[in-house]
């Protein structure tokens, strides 16, 4: 990809779609992941710099959608699988990410107020993860 950015190729995540252990997630409006690593600093004699040596990684993201049917209450803390699919029609190609051992961190178990469309809202963590099928330019 070289020059002037074409607008019409940036991903709409309108498209996005999230899979839970194969199953579409129809009612999920929003999903974020990302992997952290975790930094030592090495300091050394005679250097006024600070190194770092890569440790352990650690992953962790977010669901959230509209509360339909009592599925995430009977998922529970029970280890599930995610792949997320970002097949926007005008973009370079699709992009599809498996999030491997996924774990709920919490459970909503009651959320409504009156007059208000129920959400749910659900943090997890990793480890592991796959570029299945990466957007590449053309």
């Amino acid at each position: 990809m070289t020059g002037e950015l074409d607008a019409s190729r940036v991903c709409n995540g309108t498209y996005g779609k999230i899979y839970m252990d194969g199953e579409w997630q129809s009612h999920v409006n929003e999903c974020t992941a990302d992997v952290e690593m975790d930094m030592k600093d090495i300091v050394t004699c005679g250097s006024e710099w600070t190194g770092y040596k890569c440790g352990a990684k650690k992953g962790s993201g977010n669901i959230k959608g509209f509360h339909v049917t009592s599925k995430m209450i009977q998922q529970g803390f029970k280890k599930f699988e995610l792949l997320s699919s970002l097949e926007d029609p005008e973009a370079y190609g699709f992009e599809r990410i498996r999030l491997k051992n996924c774990r709920a961190t919490k459970v909503n178990l009651i959320n409504f107020k009156g007059g208000e469309v129920v959400e749910e809202d659900i943090p997890f963590v990793f480890s592991g993860f796959e570029l299945v099928d990466p957007i590449v330019a053309e």
